[in-house]
């Protein structure tokens, strides 16, 4: 029986040629991307899943409230690690965590007098204890959690991270080798641990021992105090059963309540929360760093997910369109099939083993498009995501489920449909015609109307995005942005050299101007602090952005300043200046109304001038109270201005650089363009145009192939009538605008039904961002244009062929 319905599904392949293809290839696109997707999605959601008891598990966060603002951290303050497991109850685990700065340098003796093995930027290296591996399953190859981590100056490494170190040594030989962390910290290797071969945010590969940093000489000079917290320091912790994490958020709170100091004119607030540690590896209101590319972005994977349905479903409108068309075809088929005893059941197996077998044969398809879908959806793949992960069980296994589902989903209405109709009725071609042929044609009509709803919602979307890019890209952000590199000196490093190095650029032609600073004025990092202001009624409490630099940084930036005067340079912070924003919170709408008021922030400072607004972060953010200080004790950051002839940039950044390794022969000299720094604001945006323009093209030639199926098969069937009229005197222009008509009226009423939906989808979206572009009118235009013009190209070249065929053809048989 099943070697007879897979003969009879290949021989209805044969006959109706390009209708499988068409099903084929939009199968199989479909197919493709719902492959890469999965596995994407798969693989973020992998992260955090394997740890024994993982409900229970963990990490305590901090949210703060300063002023009127809230900020949330995923660090902790240090005095709490030791505090929570003595004073807390509820907690079965206690795992403290301290990560060495991303900078970290690793040496090695390399047998060569005074000439180490250097391995720079290791940031993959935390002080934790033997708790760290009670909570992750690590297997001991050397050494033992006991006794490996119990002493200062102990070091575990990973097997692969011991083989990078010492490639030439066992593991046993490596026991006892010295490490020598940033030059200064000289530490024995006493345990190696095999590599994780599951996914985890805390993916370690060299840890130190706790009590190294606890030594004198390494132990933090805030480690007891609880008003300052490190964003270096973690606190993972096991509840017991039973216990409810908002129980033990509020135990922890009330101990910082209890310890810290408090201070009278201090309002601001601190408070902890659990956070489980499945979400660690997602972007949340604690884990807000868009620069780290390892953590992943839910909204961005149900796009994804969003993005493989559509496609999908948009190929299963195609064969649902294309077999329902074909249906007449086949009622004489399923009548003699009924009179020679076939039952309902045994019909719509057959259909359904036909809509199996080609979904089997575009699943095998879809596998040869995988690298193409590979580079498609590159800006989402994850480094630790590789080809290998398509012949993994799991994937095999949905590649399975996926054919199961669309055959059903594609193959149980045409089923049921023809597999319903009277053999009498058939015979006699009434049923096709009594109850088929409108129930069909309106299906027929509202699918592929679905079909273009989608693809022009997806046209839409994609312009918006653009228009929104290219308006954060471009938009004025109220300082120069062009021809300005950044770099930062390592704070370790002493302070005297930085001034020695300033010295040293100004005799380098090309740059224009030179200034020391914390950040430039829109950048990543920021320092805030609450500042206050006595107006002499009320005490005006605000929390505030600062930015300390020399005299040079308002000239170089080209910042406005609307009233006062620049600062000096000085060590130590003896003047402010204001941004509006901030002038305008205290109450003055006058700039000059500000200039020789006092902020009190540790001590009362004198405000010298105001400066014009501009934006310290991405158009995401509004625009936050601001001041500019001088004071150049914390400021590591040099920002050159170069000069306008890009021609000579690059002799100019190599004179810099030489300056800079002169002075830090050990260091990396990383600079940056501002520009490009804040064009990264926008990556995310970015990887989401490129997206929609792949699933608009997507959509688009899923949909056309499917409205070409459906004008093959109209001229194929109208192929007399068309005949005839011409006989009579039709033209082609006539003929052509005949058969394309009602196709073209299907694809305006799905764009009358998309522009809402697309307005609603595009308008959510933007009002992520604080300052956005408008929904112009022309965008819609626009939008409709595009798929109007691919449909009317279908349209065009098919129903043009039709009517330019010879009519003696098509009559000939009558």
């Amino acid at each position: 029986m099943l070697k007879n319905y897979l003969l009879v599904a290949l021989r209805s392949f044969q006959r109706n040629k390009i209708f499988s293809l068409i099903n084929i290839v939009g199968l199989a696109i479909g197919i493709s991307a719902s492959l890469i997707i999965f596995l994407i999605v798969s693989y973020e959601f992998s992260f955090d899943k394997f740890e024994k008891d993982n409900a229970r598990i963990y990490r305590v966060v901090t949210d703060y409230k300063f002023a009127e603002n809230d900020y949330h951290s995923y660090a902790v303050t240090k005095a709490l690690l030791p505090a929570a497991p003595k004073e807390a109850t509820g907690i079965e685990l206690a795992v403290p965590m301290i990560q060495w700065e991303d900078n970290t340098s690793v040496s090695i003796p390399s047998g060569k007098a005074n000439a180490p093995t250097v391995f720079k930027d290791q940031a993959i290296i935390a002080n934790v204890d033997s708790r760290f591996f009670a909570l992750m399953p690590y297997t001991w190859l050397e050494g033992s959690a006991s006794t490996s981590l119990n002493q200062p100056y102990q070091v575990v490494l990973t097997a692969s991270q011991a083989h990078t170190y010492y490639p030439n040594l066992s593991y046993s030989e490596i026991i006892g080798k010295p490490l020598t962390l940033n030059d200064s910290v000289i530490t024995k290797i006493t345990g190696i641990v095999a590599d994780l071969d599951r996914n985890t945010s805390y993916d370690y590969t060299v840890f130190v021992s706790w009590p190294t940093i606890e030594t004198p000489r390494l132990r933090p000079p805030d480690a007891d105090q609880w008003d300052n917290t490190n964003g270096n320091t973690q606190f993972l912790v096991k509840l017991l059963p039973g216990v409810q994490p908002a129980q033990m958020a509020h135990q922890l709170t009330h101990l910082f309540d209890i310890h810290h100091h408090i201070d009278p004119n201090d309002h601001s607030t601190t408070t902890f929360n659990l956070e489980p540690l499945r979400e660690v590896h997602f972007f949340s209101a604690y884990n807000r760093d868009d620069t780290n590319t390892h953590l992943a972005h839910k909204p961005t994977l149900y796009g994804l997910i969003a993005v493989a349905t559509f496609l999908l479903l948009l190929a299963c409108i195609n064969f649902i369109n294309l077999t329902t068309a074909q249906a007449a075809q086949r009622a004489k088929e399923i009548g003699i099939r009924k009179t020679m005893g076939s039952s309902r059941l045994q019909l719509t197996i057959q259909i359904l083993s036909e809509t199996f077998l080609l979904t089997l044969t575009a699943t095998i398809f879809s596998i040869l498009l995988t690298p193409l879908f590979l580079k498609v959806f590159a800006d989402y793949i994850p480094a630790g995501l590789n080809a290998n992960w398509i012949s993994q069980p799991f994937v095999i296994g949905f590649l399975f489920a996926l054919v199961i589902v669309v055959s059903g989903l594609s193959g149980i209405y045409p089923a049921l449909v023809l597999s319903s109709w009277q053999p009498v009725l058939v015979l006699k071609n009434q049923a096709y015609a009594n109850s088929g042929k409108s129930r069909s044609a309106w299906l027929r009509k509202s699918l592929t109307v679905s079909q273009f709803v989608i693809a022009q919602v997806f046209i839409i979307a994609t312009i918006l995005v653009g228009k929104q890019i290219s308006y954060s890209l471009n938009k004025d952000m109220g300082f120069k942005k062009d021809a300005i590199i950044s770099f930062r000196t390592d704070y370790r490093r002493p302070k005297p050299k930085i001034a020695v190095l300033m010295q040293s650029l100004q005799s380098i032609p090309g740059i224009e101007r030179i200034s020391m600073n914390i950040n430039p004025p829109s950048s990543h990092g920021s320092w805030t602090s609450t500042m206050t202001y006595k107006d002499g009624k009320k005490n005006i409490e605000t929390e505030v952005e600062i930015k300390k630099a020399d005299s040079n940084y308002i000239p170089l930036y080209h910042l406005h300043l609307l009233a006062g005067t620049n600062i000096t340079n000085s060590d130590t912070t003896n003047a402010v200046i204001l941004n509006r924003t901030f002038a305008q919170r205290l109450g003055f709408q006058d700039p000059n109304a500000a200039i020789g008021k006092m902020l009190y922030w540790d001590k009362n400072v004198p405000i010298i001038g105001v400066i014009e607004d501009f934006h310290q972060k991405s158009l995401h953010e509004i625009i936050k109270p601001l001041v500019i200080s001088n004071g150049s004790n914390n400021s590591r950051s040099i920002s050159i201005a170069l000069q306008p002839n890009t021609a000579n940039w690059p002799a100019t950044i190599a004179a810099i650089g030489k300056a800079f390794k002169d002075i830090y022969p050990d260091d990396t000299f990383d600079y940056h363009f501002v520009d490009e720094s804040i064009a990264k604001y926008y990556t995310a945006e970015q990887k989401l145009s490129r997206l929609l323009a792949w699933a608009t093209g997507l959509a688009i030639t899923i949909s056309c192939l499917g409205l070409l199926g459906l004008v093959i098969y109209i001229t194929n069937q109208r192929k007399k009538e068309i005949g005839v009229r011409k006989v009579i005197g039709a033209t082609v222009a006539q003929i052509t605008l005949l058969l394309s008509a009602d196709f073209i009226k299907l694809v305006l009423l799905a764009i009358v039904i998309s522009l809402p939906i697309a307005w609603w989808l595009t308008h959510k979206w933007l009002q992520g961002f604080a300052y956005r572009t408008t929904i112009s009118w022309w965008i819609f235009l626009a939008g409709g244009g595009i798929l109007l013009g691919f449909a009317l190209l279908i349209l065009c070249w098919r129903t043009f062929r039709a009517a330019m065929a010879n009519p003696v053809e098509s009559l000939r048989t009558e």
